[in-house]
């Protein structure tokens, strides 16, 4: 591809995007960046300088086979600082969570709450629910060890809930219904290799600890012992089978690195290889049934408050049933097949929501917006009717239809694309959004927190910059605000795809572009 020269013109762009799984490096090297007073030299030379120090980024030879898309700009004076491939379509990995972000604030409002629904098919009487309990998820993603500290916490609440209703034992079983989320639980263009990894748990409308389960391997005191395997944050879930010995390490290395994978026909989780005496060693997985997870996570969380559950309380439907009606009716003493509302759970607001989705850059969250937003909009909670709001919110906020390609809310799919200009574009307007400050708010700030921590430190940007990432293979990707030397705000988006280098030198090449942004003075003072 041809890179298009540098130029200086009017913020006229057509469309102003995007990133997936952002990892955190250690401290790079700060360029030597002094801010230059205005009064030496005019914002035409700093203009000047700021052109040919980005010009010397994205051409140098170390990137000779890659692409980079670059636009800076200045909205509230209508100026261009810089602009590289704007309209080019780019890999955004985890920047797509830009979008995903923004639109979800704009089109639910930083006050929406997820809610979950839990109903009895059946009467209570004396204590007994004869029948199922019934529980009708949207997708809460905030029922996790992250967002809550212990994932366990909104199901005892759940428990205590049914407690205080008198509610000691439940012949049927606990049954997910509604079916909020019909479509599939992984993305468009997900690497299926990459299924079993956190970062590519599925989502569906009961999720439980962001989709995933820490599993934790210690060694025997002795070679040859079995070792031990435990799961968190549930201990029974997902069933676990241990082939892990207790083995002496040989030259500096186990011989058999420890793994884990799904048996296909049983769904237990095989986890095998070798660790040495004492010692111990971490897995983080993604469950098989994002849903299965909620509902056994319950069934704990029920029975540790004594109320007695049947041994397959959590297998389904009952044999024969149907699907079952949903259809809220008056309490009375009706037959087994009615369904009544007891309580219902509400997640934290969106507003608290965003930063668990922005400043760690977590996959899943990204996703239940995706489908929330086709939920609460159009009536199905579908990745494509997701897709399709945001599209028309891409519209309405004057990006060319030609800026982005949207397959997924995470920026995991490799089918995702998005423009320099789209994402500027993004940005430029969720800032005249009502909802700005719960946007800017849950961005990483550099030097400081989520996946900008170990960057930029000791440089102008820091605890300045506040951008989204963006990671996945040959997609290296940094959007966001930054205030220059004298207060100004600019709008920035860097975007490199098809590099060869390590990525540390595609980071640190945009590191220093955003540290020069912050350094320059244009003459304006704060907007």
């Amino acid at each position: 591809m041809i890179r298009q020269g540098c130029r200086a013109v009017l913020y006229g762009i057509s469309a102003w995007a995007a990133t997936a799984c952002a990892h955190a490096h250690g401290p790079l090297a700060s360029p030597d960046v002094t801010p230059v007073s205005a009064a030496i030299i005019t914002p035409e030379d700093q203009h000047a300088v700021l052109r040919a120090a980005i010009d010397s980024q994205v051409n140098d030879p170390r990137f000779r086979n890659a692409i980079w898309g670059v636009v800076v700009v200045d909205p509230a004076r209508h100026d261009t600082l810089y602009v590289l491939n704007e309209h080019r379509l780019f890999l955004p990995a985890s920047n797509m969570k830009i979008v995903t972000g923004a639109v979800a604030l704009a089109q639910l409002g930083p006050d929406f709450r997820f809610r979950t629904v839990f109903a009895a098919r059946g009467v209570v009487r004396e204590g007994v629910l004869h029948g199922d309990l019934i529980v009708i998820g949207r997708g809460d993603p905030t029922v996790s060890d992250h967002m809550m500290q212990d994932a366990t916490l909104p199901l005892r609440a759940a428990a205590e809930s049914l407690a205080a209703r008198g509610i000691r034992r439940i012949t049927g079983q606990i049954v997910s219904a509604g079916d909020a989320f019909p479509d599939a639980n992984w993305g468009v263009g997900w690497e299926w290799d990459d299924l079993i990894e956190p970062y590519a748990a599925g989502v569906d409308e009961l999720m439980f600890n962001e989709g995933m389960t820490t599993v934790v391997v210690r060694g025997a005191a002795r070679p040859g012992l079995p070792a031990r395997v435990i799961t968190t944050p549930l201990s029974d879930y997902p069933r676990v089978r241990a082939h892990v010995t207790t083995s002496e390490a040989t030259g500096g290395a186990i011989p058999q690195p420890l793994t884990a994978t799904y048996d296909a026909s049983s769904g237990d989780l095989v986890v095998s290889g070798a660790i040495a005496p004492a010692d111990s060693t971490t897995l983080i997985v993604s469950y098989r049934d994002p849903a299965s997870a909620y509902l056994h996570g319950l069934a704990a969380a029920l029975g540790a408050r004594g109320i007695r559950l049947r041994h397959d309380a959590i297998l389904g439907e009952p044999a024969g049933s149907s699907t079952p009606d949903l259809t809220p009716r008056a309490a009375g003493p009706a037959a087994t097949s009615r369904f009544d509302t007891l309580f219902a759970l509400q997640s934290p607001p969106l507003r608290e929501i965003l930063p668990a989705l922005e400043k760690p850059s977590q996959n899943q969250i990204a996703e239940v917006l995706l489908k929330t937003l086709g939920l609460e909009k159009t009536g199905v909670g579908s990745a494509d009717s997701g897709r399709r709001v945001i599209e028309s919110q891409l519209a309405a906020w004057g990006a060319d239809p030609d800026g982005y390609v949207i397959r997924d809310g995470s920026g995991l799919s490799r089918h995702d694309y998005l423009s320099p200009a789209t994402l500027v574009r993004v940005l430029t307007a969720i800032e005249r959004d009502t909802a700005y400050a719960a946007f800017y708010n849950a961005l990483p700030v550099a030097g400081v927190d989520g996946t900008l921590g170990d960057r930029m430190r000791g440089t102008p940007a820091a605890g300045n910059a506040r951008a989204k990432t963006g990671y996945v293979d040959r997609a290296r990707s940094l959007s966001g605000y930054v205030s220059t030397a004298d207060g100004v705000g600019l709008v920035f988006s860097l975007l490199c795809n098809n590099w060869t280098v390590p990525v540390h030198e595609v980071e640190r090449a945009q590191d220093d572009i955003v540290i020069r942004l912050a350094a320059i003075s244009l003459g304006g003072g704060a907007r």
